[in-house]
């Protein structure tokens, strides 16, 4: 007897499949407009159009679904910046150039603003707060650790205390993000943008972390 092909699914299968990432876009968008504090399920659930009950089918809470958002919307961008590091051929400077260049490009994306919200929430809420220490915080600094080790291991960077340069070299990117969804529609100074502000990031990180010159060798 023939093999017989699975059907294809339905319109209604393909609806239920995408719902918990519906929610969950739905979620992102407001918390960032909201706080997280001021929304609540039911309006999750009407922004993505299901049923006020459904996000408990699929979240614990509302600090389950917070986790959720920031797991499928910030950590894929880490992995993919790991990603990059564990492949790429050329020097470490130009890794960093790069990957400085894809954090703006990644701060143009909508979840761009869960950092704001999540210092904003963290006193009333540090559970939230150690999730997000645990999960996205450390991690960024062990990737930013790895770059600066690389450097080291590759006579590119002088040796310095990396788990320390992970933290000042994370921090100023981590500010930038909130200040361009905080303060930064309300800057004075035209010539304040965050392309000026990156390119000065680079010249003071790579001239503190290059490897002095090697003596040339008397004739």
């Amino acid at each position: 007897m023939p093999h017989e092909s699975p059907p294809p699914p339905t319109r209604r299968t393909r609806r239920k499949e995408a719902r918990p990432a519906e929610m969950i876009d739905a979620a992102r968008d407001l918390f960032i407009e909201r706080g997280f504090a001021a929304t609540k399920l039911e309006d999750v659930a009407r922004r993505a159009g299901v049923s006020v009950g459904l996000p408990y089918v699929y979240f614990e809470n509302k600090a389950g679904l917070f986790k959720a958002v920031v797991r499928e919307s910030v950590l894929p961008n880490i992995r993919l910046g790991e990603e990059l590091l564990d492949s790429f051929p050329g020097t470490t400077e130009e890794l960093l150039r790069l990957i400085v260049n894809r954090f703006w490009q990644m701060n143009r994306e909508p979840s761009a603003g869960l950092p704001k919200l999540v210092v904003a929430e963290a006193t009333n809420f540090p559970d939230i707060a150690r999730f997000y220490m645990e999960e996205v915080v450390m991690r960024g600094r062990r990737f930013f650790a790895r770059i600066i080790q690389r450097g080291i291991d590759r006579g590119e960077f002088r040796p310095v205390d990396v788990m320390q340069m992970a933290r000042v070299m994370a921090a100023p990117l981590s500010m930038l993000t909130i200040w361009t969804h905080s303060l930064a529609p309300h800057e004075l100074d035209p010539a304040a943008t965050a392309e000026g502000f990156l390119d000065a990031y680079l010249d003071l990180v790579l001239h503190g972390l290059r490897a002095a010159p090697k003596d040339t060798p008397d004739v």
